[in-house]
């Protein structure tokens, strides 16, 4: 039997990648990038917020200081930003930038990697304002039925 490469082996794990087999790593992946404040993140960082866009940056992908983050993510405590932003990073979707000033000045942006999966969160954030009210009728319809 030949031996493989490690590009090989590495190829051949990836085509055998399946959500659905409870040890595919990809599993985990999805439970992290499902979570809200991951979409919140990736939607600010892609420059998706309505604030934002009144304001000068247009709907653009722009570094942010978590300072901007943290007052435009509504609830989000600082334990649970920094976790997210930490995790984010780890997997490559945004990079982290100190800049040496007084205080120290740290900027948050969407890699390229990140920028991929931001277009995907882009249009889950789009759908789920566009359809709370539906859902919500639902809801209440549900609601009454099984009460």
């Amino acid at each position: 039997m030949a031996t493989m490469t490690a590009a090989q082996k590495r190829e051949q794990a990836k085509a055998e990648y399946d959500a659905f087999l409870a040890a595919c790593p990809s599993r985990k992946l999805l439970d992290r990038i499902s979570d809200k404040w991951v979409t919140l993140v990736l939607a600010a960082l892609g420059g998706d917020s309505a604030r934002q866009r009144g304001a000068d940056c247009g709907g653009e992908p722009r570094p942010m200081r978590y300072s901007e983050l943290s007052r435009l993510l509504a609830g989000v405590s600082q334990k649970m930003l920094t976790q997210t932003l930490r995790s984010l990073e780890r997997d490559g979707l945004i990079t982290r930038t100190a800049t040496p000033t007084v205080p120290v000045t740290v900027t948050y942006e969407l890699t390229d990697l990140g920028l991929s999966l931001h277009q995907m969160m882009r249009g889950l954030k789009t759908w789920a304002e566009a359809h709370m009210d539906d859902v919500l009728a639902n809801r209440a319809t549900y609601d009454t039925r099984t009460a």
